[in-house]
Formats: C-alpha cells, structure tokens, sequence
C-alpha cells in the first residue's frame, strides 16, 4: 500500500501537534511506522488519505455502533445544525435523550450531560466526594478513566497501595487521597476498604475494562464490589463509557446483573460525537449545582448535535441487534482461536460481546498484571501484518477492539483470514 499522502500529513502534523496527533496513541508509537491518516468511512471501512480501504475493527475506539457513517445518525446531525449547532441553553433534545438513557439504565435516576468521558467520570467523583464527605477514593490497577490528575494513578509497592503520580504534571497531591487495586482482586479491595475505613468516597471501575486490553470480570466479582461498597458505606461507581450499549442494552450493569450507585456513559450514547453522561441514585445527584453545593458546568453541555446524533443511534437499536454481535464476535473469536492454534503461537484472544482484543501471551489475562505480559513487539508485527491486509486494529497491544452491526459474516471471515495469514507469515513466531 502506498502511503505517501500520509506521510507528509503526519511531518506536517508534527510541527503543529506534540508528537504530530491530539491523542498519544494515534501516533503509532506503540506500533512503530508512520500514522495512517483517515479521510472517510461509510459502514464496516475507512478510507485513508491515499485511497487505501482497510475494515475497520477500531471503530473510532468504540461508539461506531452501527459503523461508519450510518444515513439515520448523519440526517439527524444534519437537521439539528441546520437548526443551530449550540445555545449554551436547554433544548427538548436533552429532555428526550436523558429519558431514553434512563429507560436503559435504571440506576441513573438524575444524570448530567458534559462532552467527554473524562468530564463524566471526575465530576461523579466529586459528586460521590460531596454527597460522603469522605475524600479517597479506589480505582483498578491499569484501569482508565480520562485523564483527570486524581485518576492518572499509578500503583506503588504492594497489593493496594496510595497511587503515585502516572504523568508528569500529576503532583503527589493530586493522587494522594487514590487508592490503586488489582482489578479482578477481591481480597485486594477488602484490604484496601479495611485499611482506610470510613473514609472512601468512591469506588470507581470499568465493569468489563478495556484499557489493559479487554479483561471480563471473574464470575462474582462485581458482585463482590457491590456487597463490599454496601458494607463500607463507598459509593459504587461504574464507568461504562466503552460497555455502555455495547455490553449490551443496559450496558455491563444489566448484562451481570449489578446495580452501581453512579454510572458514567459516553461513546456509543453519543452516536459518534463527543459526549459523556454521569448519573445515579437521586439522592446523591442532589449535591450537584444547582440543587446542592457540589459545582459542574459547562458551556457545551447538551449540544444539539450530540444529542440528535445520541438519540438517532438509540432509536435504531432493536431487541435482536445485541444476539447479531454476539454471533459476529462469537464467529470471529472462533476462527481466532484456530489460526492461533495451527500457529503454534502463546497468544489467546479475549471477548466480550462485540469487544475483543487478541494478546500475545498464553492468558488467561485477568489484570493489568498478567496483561503487561503480553508481546508488545509481536503484537506490532502482527497489526502492520493486518494493516498490509486491509485491516485496521489498534495501534497498540492494550486496547479493544470492536465490531458493529455494520460488520457482517463476510467481514468477520475476511479478518479471520487476514489473522491466518498474517501469523503464519510471522517468522518470529516459526
């Protein structure tokens, strides 16, 4: 493939962007080689800047649900920025979204609207903080909830400790009240809970993470949280900015059959355009301004064309598009699965619903521990291996990927027979 168009994008993008992109891992860093620079899409492709077609397992990193470009989304964006594209006031849009979002997630009795995941979870933190009066707070090890100075955490010495910075920039100050534990741990919280009594605000977890990878939860052990929070006092917080409408239609909360006190929604409730969402239970949304003291604002808030293009994307899901990803996913993880196997290869892939991702170590991974043991270089190989084949995967080993309902068996087939191919052809791994 030719990719010269791109290549001068991207020497242009670096004397404008740090490190030439406006998000880390779109520089290819993690993979090596030049960014692909993208110029349309329309259903299960993209298109780069010089032509090349490649299917899209990236998905604009999850809310492309029904694939690129789908005509209902883009005529609903259309007519609500021919009407105006913002008010910094209330619209009706807002009031028939945020009844559509409760309908499919009971838990969030009151929620806000902002413009990004990363505004979603810091302001229910400080919504949690404020309603407990308590100030720490327990993320998971490797988890990713935006890049608030309080969640860019790092785990010290130790099985659950007090988080250390995670990026320069980040004081001691900011992460000292975060409590850092292994995801699918559960002796881990109850120590860390233990350990700090009475004084937990929040609980914050992505129930199927996907920023180490794609790791599902251990069988009882989002129950386990749910009944340690209750125990604690600790307010439950589920970040399902990615499984939200992707676990299904009630997100991961209603696919395990867990009630959170808080949940933070963004991606596929959007439709494509930046939005986030956090709610909960009534009364803890009460402390938000201007009902209680705890402040949140933002001029963007409940932008039209995020909410046409949110309420055009939830108004075509229907009962039996969630059993049609699980076929595709189930489909493609199956061929996975056989083309690992006649590889010879230690590497195994990990699915949930239509999210998956494929590492390169023997697995099972169960948290960011077990998933930093993954082959970062052969993983490299294997996406440049997929790219020349007219795949687009993540550019790097710790990240989902997705399939729409754009996709069809045809697609997942043709991915099946790019992965065939392209172990095969890994001298590496011979």
């Amino acid at each position: 493939m030719n990719h010269e168009r791109s290549r001068r994008l991207f020497e242009r993008a670096s004397g404008l962007f740090p490190g030439g992109v406006n998000s880390p891992v779109r520089a290819f860093w993690a993979v090596g080689g030049t960014p692909v620079f993208l110029a349309r899409g329309e259903g299960a492709y993209v298109w780069d800047a010089d032509g090349n077609r490649y299917l899209d397992f990236l998905g604009s990193w999850g809310p492309l649900l029904f694939g690129h470009a789908p005509p209902a989304v883009v005529a609903a964006i259309a007519a609500a920025a021919a009407a105006g594209t913002t008010f910094g006031a209330s619209t009706e849009r807002e009031v028939e979204l945020g009844e559509a979002i409760r309908e499919a997630f009971p838990s969030m009795e009151r929620l806000r609207f902002v413009s990004s995941g990363t505004e979603a979870t810091m302001s229910a933190l400080r919504a949690a903080r404020g309603f407990s009066g308590r100030d720490k707070v327990i993320k998971m090890e490797g988890g990713y909830h935006g890049h608030a100075d309080m969640l860019l955490a790092a785990a010290g010495s130790g099985a659950a400790t007090l988080g250390l910075p995670g990026s320069a920039g980040v004081t001691k100050a900011a992460v000292a009240d975060t409590i850092v534990v292994p995801f699918n741990d559960e002796a881990a919280m109850r120590a860390a809970l233990a350990a700090n009594r009475g004084q937990v605000a929040a609980l914050i977890v992505e129930p199927i993470p996907g920023n180490m990878g794609l790791v599902p939860p251990k069988p009882g052990y989002l129950e386990a949280l749910r009944r340690l929070c209750d125990r604690e006092g600790t307010v439950l917080i589920f970040d399902e900015v990615i499984s939200g409408f992707r676990a299904g239609p009630g997100g991961a909360q209603a696919r395990y059959g867990i009630r959170p006190d808080m949940t933070c929604l963004g991606k596929i409730v959007g439709g494509g355009l930046p939005l986030g969402v956090y709610g909960g239970r009534a009364e803890i949304m009460k402390v938000v301004a201007p009902d209680g003291p705890v402040y949140q604002a933002g001029t963007l808030s409940g932008n039209p064309l995020a909410m046409a293009a949110g309420l055009a994307t939830l108004r075509q899901l229907r009962p039996e598009d969630y059993p049609r990803l699980e076929a595709l996913g189930a489909r493609l993880e199956a061929g996975v699965r056989n083309a690992i196997a006649e590889a010879g290869i230690a590497a195994c892939i990990q699915r949930v619903g239509s999210a998956f991702t494929l590492f390169f170590c023997k697995g099972p991974v169960t948290d960011f521990a077990s998933a930093k043991l993954a082959d970062a270089k052969l993983y490299a190989e294997f996406f440049h291996g997929m790219l020349r084949r007219g795949i687009y995967l993540p550019p790097a080993q710790l990240e989902a990927a997705f399939i729409s309902l754009a996709h069809r068996d045809t697609e997942i087939d043709a991915f099946v027979s790019a992965a065939h191919e392209t172990l095969a052809a890994m001298p590496v791994l011979r």
